[in-house]
């Protein structure tokens, strides 16, 4: 009986320890911490009468502890019915549930479940992202002797960053190991955390291809072809992704190494070049990763010097918004780079863009980049098409391949393509080393897409004719009108034979398109393989007179008389490589030859009469030809379904058995990155006749461009890099967007129809989630946290009981989130509606897009998803991100839990003095320091952070002082069973709470610190020493370590306070993710409004100061000690 009278006493008691001193205990009124300590000490002699009475004013007086300096309220005084029936049920819940308030580590089962489904469900996540929708590596790996020379003499006198930064010239051992410049200048820059030496594999290659094959082609040497002088730039591994003062450093450092290579090229003891040529003016630069963007950003810089840089290939670099937006620097220098840009292409005369001159070229890796969303390399809001564009590596010819962030700076497949448009771009004999503008960008085109793009250009009806073609009534087969030519086997003849289509005239019925595949590689000249195809016109010249004409000559005629001359062209020039599809193809990057492919729309065929497909193999080979002539119309099929039903069921299409050689369906509706598909192809019978070759698919967007292939095609992932969640929109007017394109490449000899369907990959979607939607976990939890601190403050002012982390959880579980979680999904519907609405408003064609007329931030917001069917995602990241604070409460409470171990083992070690029974209670709650040290160290923190250290490694400080707190605070309630001791530690373990998730904001401008510190670069940064960005933290975290409980509000400060964390987890939710660096200073407000709460009831005086900071309070005589 004593211990059940003794343990409901302790329940109501708000952990006042009683004052053992005599002359205070004379002086105190009969308060009820008194009679409550009386009534422990002689509870044998009460019975339970007397404990039920002497219980009862301790539910009027049970935040006396709390509000030291307010007298008692008074149990006469009278309160509203309603204040009064909800206080009297949030004291019965609380006396109901008070073994679940001393238990931090309790659960609900509604919390529980919520959190082990959200578990589970990010596991499935995770596990999406890794083993479905993912694409095959085809990359083989560049090897080279490699050898740099540092240019010591690049020093404090041509830059500042001399000390920190270096400049390095490439050469190849056995090819070039001379120092001396001698060619065009390119200059590799690497990207966050990168190296000098990834240049490597690029430089070898520019050197091999040149002594091996440039040197020797004087063709190419009178086209202005010459050496390359390779420079990379050893940025020390700097981390310029998380920081954007590095960024402006590197800029900076970048136009300095630029004035500094071209100035090699004026010293006659540093250059081999020929005097006759002029001296460069310009540097080609290629940036890998933020290296691209640092190239960019060169451009803007008060350092640059005009025409400096014509040329930009940047390789897998985030354009169009920054990776992290953690750093305020960063998001401001990412805005302003893209203003710049922006307003430069937006201008009415090429004479104000001060970037005509310039042509930019974004390379990304597709979905295996798992470092860079392959999104944000996109230029569409930066660059207009006639000065870049955006290509991804499954689009190069050859490649046909995704490749990951680092894999892009060594491949085989990707660095020779690069380099050897990097020549053809090249004009020595002009100052910029490099053609015009246009030329580089149909050079760059040729290289990097596929051949098959709507705008394409194609060489022939530029081409004069160069063969010709004499043929005999016997030496050739005339098809007829509309047939199509097929050729199964070649070289079946002794000589070569010509086999002629007629072309059809202009305003035929139908869009007629010309289209010819085969296995055999197109080549000119005289020793140009086994097959040709020719576009010919009847060419009336007498005999004798071809040879001063043409280049070429084929006559097929055996010199009879009556023969047929056509002048031709040859169409090798415009051969579309595809890859080789067979029974046994598994990639498109396998080791096969490709498949040539020739397409033509009948407008590019206007001077032309005939085609002639020549075979000129000398013995009978397994290769084969198809050509015909087909309906546009037939060959392009418009899917009008619309997302929604695409989503839940599906899309059949049947290719028929009259088909053409190439059919492409259209989807409108499917533009999302967000979404994968699974792709099914039926097989087709060819009876008697052998299949001459498998299916090929290529899917494909137009903007950017993103081509992927698909070989022996049964089966195929379906994804692509769309319209993506925060993107902006298109600098300027586009067409109505097709979609996703499917084309089809399947053998029409066949005569069966093939059946194929689309159907939604659920697995693969939500894996794409992944890297589209890693940073939202930098934003939404805090959204969580701010709602379980507004409902456990909310709970403390109205009853005294500061409920633990999870009991406030699971109040929010039921409460606030869900609605809150409503709210923010009938925002994000509204807001993808509108952003759907105002794309299609734009200024037309003939005027300037500006940027004005443009909102670039209209996708910033929440999850910046412009399509209303992902109306879910923001209930599915509120709940994972809700899992994810448990995870980290409990991870706190373990960390907590393992260090006061320590703390307990130092209490039992003996001391030498005599055990008191009568004094149990003697040992501090807390082992703090005089508040005058408190006071210096908080100034001397203060203090390095306004000159030396960032604000980030002081609030670090500031996280692992808190841990002490609350390791201290949890030992101390464990010993000290009362609940003012658990409320004291259930407000520091949320604080601590609150802290972590904010931790991840600061970690990464304190690494980019200590990186400086590593590097002796002991410059401070100039953007993280305010000292109001830290001033409130320490503030707070000084004042717990006292063991001060915040006192509890009035009804005014209660809504305040209620305001101040909604504010926090609306803003976390809507603007987090953009503008992710606000939210420190958002909790930083908060941190300052509760020292503010603290500070509420003491006298704003030094003393007043030092009592709090100490945490005794003077109550009229009444000292409260430290629970």
């Amino acid at each position: 009986m004593r211990r059940k009278l003794s343990s409901s006493a302790d329940e109501d008691n708000e952990g006042n320890t009683p004052n053992h001193s005599p002359s205070n205990h004379d002086e105190k009124k009969k308060t009820f911490s008194t009679a409550k300590y009386d009534f422990k000490r002689h509870s044998d002699s009460l019975d339970r009468r007397k404990v039920e009475k002497a219980l009862a004013p301790a539910q009027l007086t049970a935040d006396t502890w709390t509000s030291p300096t307010k007298p008692p309220p008074s149990t006469k005084r009278s309160e509203p019915l309603a204040a009064a029936q909800t206080e009297d049920k949030m004291l019965e819940v609380r006396a109901r549930q008070s073994s679940r308030i001393r238990s931090p580590w309790s659960c609900s089962l509604l919390t529980l479940t919520a959190t082990v489904s959200a578990l589970l469900f990010m596991l499935y996540i995770l596990h999406s992202f890794v083993t479905r929708q993912l694409d095959c590596k085809g990359c083989d790996m560049y090897y080279t002797r490699s050898m740099f020379y540092n240019f010591a003499d690049f020093d404090t006198e041509h830059t500042r960053f001399a000390s920190k930064y270096s400049l390095h010239l490439y050469r190849e051992i056995g090819f070039d190991e001379d120092p001396k410049v001698k060619g065009v200048p390119v200059l590799f820059i690497p990207g966050n955390a990168g190296s000098y030496r990834q240049a490597r594999s690029l430089a070898s290659e520019t050197v091999q291809y040149y002594y091996n094959n440039v040197q020797q082609n004087k063709e190419a040497l009178s086209a202005g072809a010459t050496s390359i002088d390779f420079f990379s730039v050893d940025f020390n591994e700097d981390f310029t992704a998380f920081h954007g003062q590095t960024l402006l450093d590197q800029a900076e450092y970048l136009n300095d190494a630029v004035a500094y290579v071209l100035s090699l090229y004026h010293d006659p003891r540093r250059s081999q070049r020929d005097p006759a040529l002029p001296d460069p003016s310009s540097v080609i630069l290629i940036g890998h990763s933020m290296g691209g963007v640092a190239a960019r950003t060169m451009l803007t810089m008060p350092n640059y010097q005009s025409n400096s840089v014509n040329t930009i290939i940047t390789i897998s670099a985030p354009h169009a918004r920054s990776p992290v937006s953690v750093d305020s620097d960063l998001v401001r220098t990412y805005q302003r780079i893209n203003d710049y840009w922006r307003e430069a292409y937006s201008q009415k005369w090429a004479s104000d863009n001060h970037l005509w001159h310039v042509t930019l070229i974004s390379i990304a890796g597709g979905s295996l980049d798992t470092t860079v969303p392959s999104d944000y390399a996109s230029l569409a809001s930066l660059v207009p098409s006639t000065h870049g564009f955006t290509v991804f590596t499954s689009s190069i010819p050859g490649m046909w391949s995704g490749a990951d962030h680092i894999q892009t700076t060594w491949c085989v497949q990707l660095v020779r393509p690069i380099a050897r448009s990097i020549f053809e771009a090249l004009d020595v004999h002009r100052p910029s080393q490099t053609k015009t503008r246009a030329e580089r960008m149909r050079v760059f085109k040729r290289w990097y897409l596929t051949g098959i793009e709507d705008t394409a250009e194609k060489t022939l009806p530029h081409k004069e004719p160069t063969t010709l073609l004499t043929l005999e009534d016997q030496s050739n087969s005339i098809n007829p009108a509309g047939k199509r030519l097929v050729l199964r086997t070649l070289g079946r003849n002794d000589k070569p034979k010509a086999h002629v289509l007629p072309i059809p005239l202009q305003g035929t019925p139908g869009q007629k398109k010309f289209t010819f595949l085969s296995n055999l590689p197109l080549e000119e000249g005289a020793d140009g393989g086994h097959l040709d195809v020719l576009f010919c016109s009847v060419l009336p010249l007498q005999p004798g007179h071809s040879a001063a004409l043409f280049s070429m000559n084929i006559d097929l005629s055996d010199g009879r008389a009556g023969s047929t001359r056509l002048a031709c062209r040859n169409a090798a020039s415009d051969r579309i490589a595809l890859p080789a599809s067979y029974s046994t193809s598994i990639h498109p990057f396998d080791k096969t030859s490709p498949f040539s492919y020739l397409q033509y729309e009948l407008e590019d065929l206007g001077e032309h009469q005939f085609v002639a497909v020549v075979d000129k193999a000398s013995e009978s080979t397994h290769a084969w030809a198809i050509a015909e002539f087909s309906d546009a119309r037939e060959s392009l099929v418009s899917v009008n379904t619309g997302l929604q039903r695409l989503v839940a069921f599906g899309s059949r299409f049947r290719l028929p058995a009259d088909r053409p050689l190439t059919t492409s369906f259209e989807i409108p509706a499917l533009h999302t990155s967000l979404l994968a598909f699974k792709l099914r192809m039926g097989n087709q019978v060819c009876g008697d006749n052998a299949e001459l070759f498998t299916p090929i698919l290529r899917q494909y967007l137009s903007e950017p461009h993103e081509s992927r292939y698909f070989v022996n095609v049964k089966e195929a992932n379906i994804s692509l890099h769309g319209i993506a969640p925060f993107m902006p929109p298109p600098l300027r007017y586009q067409a109505a967007s097709n979609g996703l394109s499917l084309q089809f490449w399947t053998d029409p000899t066949c005569g069966s129809s093939i059946d194929v369907s689309l159907r939604v990959d659920i697995g693969g979607s939500i894996g794409k989630l992944v890297m589209r939607y890693r940073t939202v976990f930098a934003a939404f939890p805090l959204l969580i946290v701010a709602l379980v601190l507004r409902k456990q403050f909310k709970l403390y002012d109205h009853s005294g009981v500061f409920v633990t982390f999870m009991e406030s959880m699971d109040f929010c579980f039921r409460t606030s989130m869900p609605l809150l979680f409503l709210a923010l999904t009938v925002l994000g519907i509204s807001l993808a509606a509108s952003s759907t609405a105002t794309s299609n408003v734009w200024p037309s064609w003939g005027t300037n897009a500006t940027e004005s007329a443009i909102d670039y931030t209209k996708n910033d917001l929440l999850l910046g998803s412009q399509d209303p069917i992902f109306w879910f995602l923001v209930p599915m990241f509120g709940l994972l991100s809700a899992s994810f604070c448990v995870i980290i409460n409990y991870a706190a409470l373990g960390v907590v839990t393992f260090l006061q171990i320590p703390f307990r083992l130092l209490a039992l070690r003996p001391t030498g003095r005599r055990h008191d029974p009568t004094k149990k209670n003697s040992m501090p709650a807390f082992a703090t320091t005089s508040p005058k040290r408190r006071i210096i160290t908080a100034s001397v923190l203060l203090l390095l952070v306004s000159t030396v250290i960032p604000y980030q490694f002081a609030y670090l400080v500031a996280c692992i002082v808190q841990i002490a707190t609350c390791v201290q605070a949890f030992r101390h309630a464990q010993d000290n069973r009362s609940a003012a001791n658990h409320n004291f530690y259930n407000y520091a373990h949320s604080i601590l709470i609150l802290m972590l998730c904010v931790l991840p904001i600061n970690i990464p401008v304190l690494v980019v610190w200590i990186h400086n510190l590593a590097v002796h670069w002991l410059t401070p940064f100039s953007s993280h020493h305010n000292v109001l960005s830290i001033m409130p933290f320490i503030l707070l975290v000084e004042t717990l370590t006292s063991g001060k409980m915040i006192p509890r509000a009035s009804a005014r400060l209660t809504h305040l306070t209620n305001i101040l964390f909604f504010s926090l987890a609306v803003y976390a939710a809507v603007y987090g993710i953009t503008y992710a660096y606000l939210l420190h200073h958002i909790v930083n407000g908060v941190a300052a409004w509760l020292v503010a709460l603290h500070f509420s009831n003491s006298d704003l005086s030094l003393a007043g100061l030092t009592r709090i900071l100490d945490g005794d309070h003077d109550n009229g005589g009444d000292v409260k000690k430290r629970p």
